[in-house]
């Protein structure tokens, strides 16, 4: 406690100076920003040296509940890379990206069942399923791009997003409709505990080998789209579009195929977080609200950022996780529900563009 006893007077007394010194300058809108940034910088400064001390008091479960959290963090992202490719090459918040990854899901696992009941051996159902499903989501694409987007073509943004929303409903009906609404599960992946670094922490510590996989698969996915947006033409062409549509479609560039591509592209990703998420959670309608915990990961990473995904995933995963075991025993159990949705609360104070987000400077 010796920590938190010199920083709880510290920060006050921090944020006390930093207001008399900005209301002697007779700004007010100074002096709040200053409470503000200065408060979050001690709760911070807080939780950290909490954490510091429970490190050092049991070093081995501290990192077990820290590796667990960030490879959970990593399905978070996931996730959320689908939102990022859409508000990059659109600008628009796709609220349907949790249904795309629920019809994903129930394609990839339905078209198993089927295949395997043909007997059609595993080796070659699971890719048989996976192109299978790649082809769905790429009708998918071409259905909201020709006629959700392609009709509201330079309406503002708003706009775009309620299509996205009636687009959510549409896809949830569908997929339900055709491919049943029951809990199915997927098996793509092992899901039994393994036990790392044994020579460093008395018994190592315990991971999922799900997760593990979870990791290596987004690592490999941010790498993949990192160097699709920066080195090819249709990457270049994606950014353009973001930037200004209408500047972007007076050079030639066709806007309704770049649309389409970026759908699909997230349809992909939606299809790699289905197989993730289908095998730790089963296919389910539930999955589709793996939208709304994907939020606080684009809001602490950015919106328009690539790495800012994985890293506001691998933030919230530790976040969440160390303060459920750490917090709960103080202030109460079901911290994780809303820990993400607190610390992207706080980023927006100080830093609304996100972590990683590109700060927009517009002329007037």
């Amino acid at each position: 406690m010796t920590a938190l006893n010199f920083a709880i007077p510290g920060g006050i007394g921090a944020i006390l100076a930093g207001l008399m010194f900005a209301l002697l300058k007779g700004d007010r809108k100074s002096a709040v920003d200053m409470v503000v940034h200065v408060f979050l910088a001690v709760v911070m400064a807080i939780f950290i040296a909490f954490l510091a001390a429970k490190a050092i008091e049991n070093p081995g479960g501290f990192t077990e509940i820290l590796v667990g959290g960030l490879l959970s963090g990593v399905l978070y992202s996931l996730v959320a890379l689908g939102f990022v490719l859409i508000f990059k090459a659109s600008g628009v918040f796709n609220y349907a990206q949790g249904a795309m990854v629920l019809v994903a899901g129930l394609a990839l696992v339905r078209s198993l069942d089927f295949l395997t009941a043909k007997g059609v051996a595993t080796i070659a159902a699971v890719p048989l399923a996976i192109l299978f499903s790649g082809a769905v989501m790429a009708l998918c694409a071409f259905v909201i791009e020709k006629w959700v987007l392609r009709p509201l073509l330079n309406q503002d943004g708003l706009t775009l997003f309620m299509s996205t929303i009636g687009a959510t409903f549409v896809l949830e009906g569908l997929a339900q409709m055709i491919f049943g609404s029951g809990v199915y599960p997927l098996k793509l992946f092992p899901t039994d505990p393994m036990i790392l670094l044994e020579n460093v922490f008395p018994g190592g510590i315990l991971v999922n080998k799900l997760d593990v996989w979870g990791g290596v698969i987004a690592g490999v996915l941010v790498a993949t789209l990192a160097a699709f947006f920066q080195y090819t033409k249709t990457g270049r062409a994606l950014r353009a579009v973001a930037d200004d549509h209408a500047a972007a479609q007076s050079v030639g560039i066709p806007i309704s195929w770049i649309w389409f591509i970026v759908w699909l592209v997230a349809g992909i990703v939606a299809l790699v977080a289905a197989t993730v998420w289908g095998t730790k959670l089963g296919v389910q309608f539930s999955i589709t609200f793996l939208a709304l915990k994907a939020l606080p990961v684009l809001i602490i990473g950015g919106f328009t950022s690539v790495p800012g995904a994985i890293a506001g995933g691998l933030i919230v995963g530790a976040g969440e996780k160390l303060a459920e075991l750490y917090l709960g025993e103080i202030i109460g159990g079901g911290i994780e529900y809303w820990f993400a949705y607190v610390l992207a609360l706080a980023v927006l104070l100080v830093r609304p563009q996100g972590l990683f987000g590109e700060k927009i400077i517009e002329r007037i």
